[in-house]
This record gives C-alpha cells, structure tokens and sequence, in this order.
C-alpha cells in the first residue's frame, strides 16, 4: 500500500510541476512580437490591453523600479565589456502617432542609465543638408557605438510613413526603401546592434484625450500645434501606412514589437521589461583585468 502511495504521490506532484511549467509566461519579446510574413489588421490590437502586464499602475510602478537596478547593472556591463573590445551595442525604436508617448518612453526607461552610456537622438523633419543624402544617412550619423544605448525618437521609419501619407516621393522610390531599411538593420545586427523596435499603439479616441489635455494645461501649449488636428484627419492614412512598414519590416534580425500604449504605465512598464529582456540575452560580463592586481595591491599599501 506504502508503494502504491507512494506512485500516486509522485504522479501528482509530476502532474504538478508539469501544471507549474505551463503556466509559466512567456518572454514579453515573443508576446508582443509582430509576425513575420502575415497581415496584419492594426484595429484587431486593443490599444489599451495590458497583455502579460501588472494587475495595476501601482504594481506596474514598484515593478519597474526593481527592474531599474537590473537595467543599470547590465548597462554597466555592456559599457564596461566595450573596453575590452566587445562591439555589442543596443538600439531602441520608438514609433508611434502622435501623442503615444515616445518623449515619455524616453524620459521613464533612460532615467535608470548612466547618461555617458546612453545616445538619445529625436528625429524631426529633415534639415537642408540631410535631403541632399540618401535617407539612411542622418541615422547612420546617430548610432550608437560599442558599448553604448541608443534610443531613437521616431526614426528612418519616418521615411516610409510620413513620406507615404504626405505622398513626399514616388510609390516606386517609395518601396525600395522598405528593402533598403531590412538591409540597413541586418548589417546593424551583424556588426554587434541589437535592435529593439516598438510600435506604440494608441486608439484615435485617446490620442483626442491627449491632445485636449494639452490644450487644458498652459504649460502643455508648446507641445500642440493646429498642425496635429489636421495630421489626425489623416489616421487611417497612417494606420496603413504603419501596418505596411510592420509588415515589411519585422524581420528575424530585427523584429517589431507592438506595445498597446493607451495606459501610460502599461507602456512604461513593456518597455522597460522588453529592453531588460533584451540585455539580459546579451549577457555582457565585466572584462578581466588587463594587469597584475596583486601587484597593484601591494604597491598602493607599501606607500608611506
């Protein structure tokens, strides 16, 4: 009877610990993933899901400061192993319409690094200079070097969105830069750049929240412009042309991951975990003193 006990026992707790690994989630990378090679119907994301996130703004905050020692740690590493030689370097996206929170992305997730490491670069509508090269040459200008975290405010993506919408080049011209952009990130990523791309996907009746917020608030007025109301005229035009670029564009080297940003701490909080995530893959590791620290030692404490 002890046996047969025994074997039911064991059944259970198998059943159990199989239960418990199934129920595990699974990395936010892969939840928010855009897929490779499928269409992709924008309206089908609810724009203020919280896929895999905390219950609440209040857990979702006291979650990202306890990533905020983790990301700086790895930070350090990633800058520290570029002294040694390692090329490994990180990039960061952001996309997104107006008002889904790239400059309040950027000011959240950067706060926990070391600002020496980090190369920030917001991208408007390019200067006299910049339209007499080729589109991918302002961005080749910003990236980040070994060692570094760059984060890009909007991107070359610019030139396949804005450029489709306000009809700025050829549709001929136009695709070709699709292709050139996959070329363009592969190389990225065999060179050492990990590339994490993130759509912020906001609904058109939050986006109007947002900017009748602004206009509230006296001290937001510098953040609106009556130019906002007509590119909002223009949403579906945009929303084909960001399902177009998810499309062409999310590639194995370098995938999209779409984050449903109309709750403001949802999206800090997938931004953060995606980027930690993304670190956490690279593993960089301290390098190996390149002299004799004991001898260094025995120096400094011989010193009268």
């Amino acid at each position: 009877m002890a046996k047969k006990d025994a074997k039911k026992e064991a059944k259970k707790g198998s059943k159990k610990s199989t239960k418990k690994k199934e129920a595990q989630p699974a990395q936010l990378r892969k939840l928010l993933r855009v897929p490779r090679g499928k269409h992709i119907d924008l309206a089908s994301y609810a724009a203020d899901a919280t896929p895999a996130g905390p219950a609440d703004k209040a857990a979702a905050l006291a979650a990202i400061t306890q990533m905020g020692e983790r990301l700086a740690g790895l930070q350090e590493r990633l800058y520290a192993a570029s002294t040694a030689g390692d090329r490994r370097r990180l990039l960061l996206v952001l996309q997104g319409m107006d008002t889904s929170g790239k400059g309040g992305t950027v000011k959240h997730v950067v706060r926990f690094f070391n600002p020496a490491g980090c190369r920030i670069r917001a991208f408007k509508a390019p200067t006299p200079q910049e339209r007499n090269h080729p589109f991918l040459w302002r961005i080749t200008r910003a990236l980040p070097g070994p060692g570094e975290i760059g984060i890009f405010d909007r991107s070359h993506y610019e030139d396949v969105l804005i450029a489709r919408v306000r009809e700025l080049v050829p549709r001929r011209k136009l695709g070709r830069r699709y292709d050139l952009i996959n070329r363009f990130e592969e190389e990225l990523v065999e060179d050492g750049t990990t590339v994490v791309k993130v759509f912020l996907h906001i609904s058109y009746q939050q986006q109007r929240r947002r900017l009748l917020a602004r206009l509230d608030n006296p001290e937001k007025h510098w953040k609106f412009s009556p130019g906002d109301i007509e590119e909002r005229a223009l949403w579906p035009d945009y929303q084909e042309a960001y399902r177009i670029a998810l499309e062409r564009c999310s590639t194995r080297a370098a995938p999209w991951y779409l984050v449903p940003s109309d709750r403001k701490w949802y999206r800090n909080w997938a931004v953060s975990k995606l980027l930690l995530e993304s670190l956490e893959a690279l593993d960089p590791q301290y390098p190996e003193a390149g002299f004799d620290v004991e001898d260094c030692r025995r120096r400094l404490l011989e010193e009268a």
